[in-house]
């Protein structure tokens, strides 16, 4: 059992529902497509709660059908179709098998070029397994894994966090050579999530490449405000702590709903246990925040064209920007011809210090947002 948390407001990792916020219709489309035989690809910008809605669908998945197995795999570390196979190895090897004779002949029948070797956990005395795996070898084993899983009588999911990495590899045809499995598996389902919403829209909308069309597209967006307050609220309150709704708007609205940087201001505000939190505290706590976050944030500044800073600062002062390129945005911050700001603000989207929703421009991190508001 998981120990319980000094602080509600997570900021890594899943405990259980009574620490998750809301994402009620989303787990239910995300459940049913599973279930129903449908790979989903799950879109969000960073830190809106992806991998949370992920980790949460699947403990209710599991907890609510014994045949159930779920892996999540984070790709984002991953430069090769080797290293994906070993992270996915890693996560799957020996947990389909209830008796430790019966997993280990099992392992040594299905995966030969894996060379899995057995281990017993210290704490817990149940079998643990590592892989040798040879580069070379990386397209048999991946076949081996998934027959394991194919075979195993169970109904396994299996999410790939943050997809697009596989654009990076080496290796030529590595989304052809997945759609071959993926679309071969009648026991074994997916979810290609990921945070580069015009990667994954190219890989699985565009005609041109394998995965065209086979999955159910699932946008992430904001925890409704609320949704997010009602959670708030009442973890507050049995903290013998008081926050308004009022005053909850202007965390939300300030930060845009982001989840993430929604929840280190609730966090926060937690931990200070103040009885009556009021606009002055959170605007002293966010305040303490970027403080201590200005030395990355005068190096994101170095890292960039002046004139790019320029136009960050821009975005920031606004919010948000619809019309990046309209006359009056230009004018008002005197960035000069359309066709410079055209060339800065897709240099700042590749860099991830701008965040594109549909041609709406937005200062990715919104503590940095903020600093650069009030610099």
């Amino acid at each position: 059992m998981k120990q319980q948390p000094t602080n509600p407001f997570l900021l890594t990792g899943y405990i259980s529902p009574e620490y998750f916020c809301d994402r009620e219709e989303e787990t239910r489309r995300l459940t049913s497509a599973l279930r129903n035989g449908r790979n989903v690809t799950l879109i969000s910008p960073r830190r809106m709660g992806k991998t949370g809605l992920i980790h949460h669908a699947f403990h209710l998945m599991e907890r609510n059908d014994e045949h159930v197995s779920c892996y999540y795999v984070d790709l984002y570390q991953t430069d090769s179709l080797a290293s994906l196979v070993k992270q996915l190895a890693n996560v799957v090897l020996g947990t389909l098998d209830t008796r430790e004779t019966k997993v280990v002949k099992t392992v040594a029948a299905f995966f030969k070029s894996l060379r899995p070797t057995l281990s017993l956990d210290p704490m817990s005395g149940e079998p643990t397994f590592s892989v040798d795996l040879q580069p070379q070898m990386a397209e048999h084993s991946l076949a081996e894994i998934f027959q394991y899983m194919e075979q195993s009588g169970r109904q396994c999911y299996i999410a790939f966090d943050e997809f697009q990495s596989i654009e990076n590899y080496g290796e030529k045809n590595i989304e052809a050579l997945l759609r071959s499995y993926v679309q071969r598996l009648a026991s074994v389902h997916f979810i290609f999530s990921g945070s580069q919403r015009h990667l994954l829209e190219e890989m699985f909308a565009s005609v041109a490449r394998p995965f065209f069309q086979s999955t159910q597209m699932m946008p992430l967006k904001e925890i409704t405000e609320n949704a997010y307050y009602t959670f708030a609220e009442n973890k507050f309150k049995a903290h013998a702590q008081q926050l308004t709704e009022d005053c909850f708007h202007t965390i939300y609205s300030l930060l845009h709903g982001h989840t993430w940087y929604v929840q280190m201001v609730l966090n926060r505000l937690y931990e200070d246990h103040w009885p009556v939190i009021t606009p002055e505290i959170i605007s002293q706590t966010i305040q303490i925040i970027t403080q201590e976050n200005e030395a990355t944030y005068q190096t994101f500044m170095r890292l960039i064209t002046p004139f790019q800073g320029r136009l960050l600062r821009a975005i920031a002062c606004e919010g948000s920007v619809k019309e990046v390129l309209g006359k009056n945005f230009l004018m008002k911050y005197n960035l000069g011809a359309a066709s410079t700001v055209r060339s800065s603000i897709k240099s700042l989207v590749d860099k991830e210090l701008v965040l594109d929703q549909n041609d709406v421009y937005e200062v990715y991190d919104r503590f940095f947002g903020i600093w650069l508001s009030r610099g």
